[in-house]
């Protein structure tokens, strides 16, 4: 006889949401455990990647609840953003509406799978019993001066009409959801001063206890904080200060080539004032259509582009070359660097390529004698300093 899933799952889904089963209840007496999926974007129908999702948070949830863990399990759906609006404008239909018929659906589904949620709970973030607090938390932050508004670089759909963020961006540089190529575009938007708790971020890593290696390192990325040293070098034709950031400030004698994000503000007026700059926009403009990871991958081509400019060295009066570069992001530093490729592999790379000389000043402890034309790698390890001045023979 065949398994009549149809009305066996009905029954006991029905008996399910009538007797309360999953409904959850404050009580002391049993440990807490929280359960929480990433809530569904309501923009149509679950499909199976969403089964593959919610089948092991409610394995989870349902394990602990076996444990005699007091179980929070929620469900709720993402409701907000243009992608919304689009579809709906595509459907003739108001967003509200639109957004309201597919999280009908998408309970309906979600129910008929079986799993464990306590629907009371539920929650959709396009109501203002919900987004009121969202706008209450923005107000807090705002008054203690830590959301500020600035333009920057974003990953932009052109079919979706709205900012994507990079883990929305596939491995070739694709939407997610559309599989629109990903551009860059330079937008005014809100941020939030998260760098003033980096270090409260990176030394609570250490006190999560079960959290895989892999999963903090990527945590510890993804905060960014670095310690290093902010130089500001003269750009000469352009009547502009070029702000640099460096972790090896005693690199500074071996600067050869100074390096622009693509995006970097300066950019616009180099093209102005370059007698290359339709070259120069063409090749900005093939940068920003990359998305970083392509940009930034190791063993990836490091693409530049000379501007014709100089920028003065404020420690030794030298001139080195300004370039914009593929491999420069405008969100790590201040989105310029200076390019010392004899201790830095991916200036290394850079210099090679364009012939852009190369400038030993730290030579290796065991007496090894590096020379920068004959250099296979750049040498980014502590040494001995060398031709820096007065500073030569000083341990880095």
């Amino acid at each position: 006889m065949a398994y009549d899933f149809h009305s066996i799952e009905q029954k006991w889904q029905k008996i399910w949401e009538e007797e309360g089963t999953f409904n959850v209840e404050n009580d002391p007496s049993k440990k807490k455990f929280y359960c929480l999926e990433m809530f569904p974007y309501p923009s149509g129908a679950l499909h199976m990647g969403h089964l593959r999702n919610y089948s092991i948070g409610d394995m989870m949830a349902r394990f602990l609840w076996k444990k005699g863990y007091n179980v929070l399990h929620p469900m709720g759906f993402d409701a907000f953003g243009l992608p919304a609006e689009n579809a709906a404008l595509k459907y003739g239909l108001p967003p509200y509406t639109w957004t309201k018929n597919n999280i009908e659906h998408m309970i309906d589904q979600l129910k008929r799978m079986g799993c464990s949620y306590d629907w009371r709970r539920c929650v959709e973030t396009c109501e203002p019993d919900y987004y009121r607090w969202t706008q209450w938390i923005f107000l807090q932050f705002f008054k203690k001066g830590l959301a500020y508004r600035k333009k920057a670089p974003v990953n932009w759909c052109n079919k979706c009409n709205t900012v994507l963020a990079n883990e929305q961006v596939d491995s070739e540089g694709h939407c997610w959801r559309c599989n629109t190529k990903v551009v860059k575009k330079n937008l005014e938007q809100w941020f939030f001063r998260i760098t003033d708790y980096a270090q409260e971020l990176l030394d609570d890593l250490d006190h999560l206890p079960g959290w895989p290696e892999r999963v903090r390192l990527m945590q510890k990325n993804w905060i960014g904080r670095s310690e290093g040293a902010r130089l500001t070098f003269h750009a000469k034709g352009l009547d502009q200060q070029i702000e640099t950031f460096t972790t090896r400030f005693d690199t500074i004698f071996g600067v050869t080539f100074l390096a622009l994000a693509p995006e970097h503000p300066l950019v616009e007026t180099i093209i102005e004032k370059a007698s290359t700059g339709s070259e120069i926009r063409a090749f900005v403009d093939e940068c920003i259509s990359q998305s970083e990871i392509d940009r930034t991958a190791v063993g990836g081509e490091k693409k530049g582009i000379f501007t014709g400019f100089y920028a003065t060295n404020p420690v030794t009066g030298k001139e080195a070359p300004l370039w914009i570069a593929n491999y420069i992001l405008m969100d790590y530093g201040t989105g310029a660097i200076m390019g010392v490729p004899a201790h830095d592999q991916r200036d290394f790379e850079f210099a090679r390529k364009y012939n852009i000389p190369v400038t030993v000043v730290i030579q290796p402890s065991d007496g090894e004698k590096l020379d920068g034309e004959t250099m296979k790698e750049a040498f980014e390890e502590d040494g001995l300093s060398f031709n820096s001045g007065e500073f030569s023979g000083l341990p880095t």
